[in-house]
């Protein structure tokens, strides 16, 4: 079985999650097969058009894919675990998950403007921009300071503390 691995990005909403995710995948993707799990806590994401088939068909309640010749979707009506996620991507080198922090990964949690230190709790490592004054926060010892700027330096992070999964 070849090796896989994890991390987890985290923080605030607006901090720029999404856009450092996107930057890494695009990066990593060039040499590995990469995956990316997306959380929406509150429900609000909106994946197809009203009166679309697939969009009548995921109303049913259904577990339902949509197949094409460029791509294949997968919609669930029910919570899946990281193992069935996992599972069901099965062909990756480098999983990225966006939120979910209560998953046992290594994290990074991303701000902007101030940090939260409720999210010292579970991050290994923070990603900052110029917008933060690290003086004013008590930065625990064993949080690495990453550049939010930096995708090399996030990705070198990354590569040395991805959880094999």
């Amino acid at each position: 079985m070849k090796k896989r691995v994890a991390v987890a990005f985290t923080g605030p909403s607006g901090s720029g999650k999404t856009t450092l995710v996107e930057k890494v995948a695009k990066v990593l993707i060039e040499t590995q097969k990469v995956a990316i799990i997306k959380n929406d806590p509150k429900d609000k994401a909106v994946f197809d058009v009203e009166g679309k088939d697939s969009d009548k068909f995921t109303k049913t309640g259904a577990e339902v894919v949509v197949t094409s010749p460029t791509r294949t979707t997968y919609f669930s009506q029910r919570e899946k675990t990281l193992g069935d996620i996992v599972a069901m991507i099965n062909d990756f080198d480098i999983l990225l998950v966006e939120g979910l922090k209560t998953l046992p990964l290594p994290r990074i949690a991303i701000f902007r403007n101030e940090i939260d230190e409720s999210y010292f709790s579970c991050s290994e490592a923070i990603a900052i921009d110029q917008t933060i004054d690290q003086t004013q926060y008590s930065i625990p010892k064993n949080i690495d300071i990453l550049d939010l700027n930096n995708t090399t330096q996030i990705i070198a992070w990354i590569t040395n503390h991805a959880k094999q999964i």
